[in-house]
């Protein structure tokens, strides 16, 4: 019997998700509000609110596992979506016995010294970064009850294709590549963990089927970290393209500018992950799957390739 799988978000996460299972001949129906077509073989499309848990536990009935690759654009209004998705996600899991599958990220460890590791606790003091660690705690619950199975896959900040604005490389990039200076958030002198976010998928899916992995946190298997300059200017390389002029937001400036800007004023909450080092550990996900990050020349193609 073909293994089925329900991949909630069409973003790049859900994507190459998708592309993972169906190329292997899984049965994968991807779901979005907006019912997009990725442009997959053999992968089916539904238009559905992922945050109407009855409607989405329908579409769960029978599936092996329901992975949650969803990622609201707008920081100014997580608050107001993750909650009920989040909510409606793991009542989908429950009713249907799926295994549940969450992409995380790491704001709930909050500012951190040295490198993170997953015994972190989720320490958390912006809104975010509370928010996202309330919804692995509601899932871990529910795991330790007996009630579902659910296992996170955490990562940093995305490279690779699709990410668009969303990452802060790739948002550079068409500036960049036509020689203009750019703007980066705090400090662009310090190293930083980049996450391909094929690898995203890779750790995401395997972690879901093995059993073992099911109950805790894993982290994304990256590339030792760069800093933010360095990580446009290899990207730049691929595109045969010379290092361009780089200026740094933050401090006095990015709180003043914050005042006229919902977006920045979500920004300063997690400046801090810009303005010191905020390196990922990943030796458990390497030891345990035997995933290796894709190679940096070509997560830097990847990500200049759009």
């Amino acid at each position: 019997m073909t293994d089925r799988h329900l991949v909630v978000g069409a973003g790049p996460v859900g994507r190459h998700v998708a592309a993972l299972l169906a190329a292997r001949g899984s049965d994968v129906t991807v779901v979005s509000r907006s019912g997009r077509d990725t442009g997959i073989d053999g992968v089916r499309h539904l238009t559905l609110d992922a945050s109407d848990a009855d409607a989405l536990a329908r579409a769960a009935e029978g599936v092996d596992h329901l992975y949650n690759a969803a990622n609201p654009p707008d920081y100014t209004q997580w608050e107001r979506v993750w909650p009920p998705l989040a909510a409606s996600l793991l009542t989908a899991a429950e009713r249907s016995g799926a295994v549940y599958a969450i992409t995380g990220a790491l704001y709930p460890y909050g500012p951190v010294d040295g490198p993170m590791t997953e015994d972190l606790p989720d320490v958390a003091t912006d809104h975010k970064g509370r928010m996202r660690a309330r919804i692995w705690a509601e899932a871990k619950a529910a795991h330790d009850a007996g009630r579902v199975r659910a296992v996170e896959v955490r990562a940093s900040d995305y490279m690779g294709p699709g990410i668009g604005r969303n990452g802060h490389i790739s948002i550079q990039v068409p500036e960049a590549a036509q020689g203009r200076p750019v703007r980066m958030f705090g400090r662009t002198d310090v190293p930083h963990t980049f996450t391909d976010v094929g690898d995203v998928a890779r750790t995401l899916v395997a972690a879901a089927e093995d059993p073992g992995a099911h109950g805790r946190v894993w982290h994304v298997p990256s590339n030792p970290a760069v800093t933010q300059a360095q990580a446009l200017t290899d990207v730049l390389a691929t595109l045969g393209r010379p290092p361009v002029e780089i200026s740094s937001l933050g401090g006095a400036e990015l709180a003043a500018a914050a005042e006229q800007s919902p977006f920045l004023r979500e920004v300063q909450e997690i400046i801090y992950q810009w303005e010191r080092p905020y390196v990922l550990d990943d030796t458990a996900a390497r030891e345990r799957f035997g995933i290796e990050p894709t190679p940096w020349e070509e997560v830097c193609r990847r990500t200049a390739q759009g």
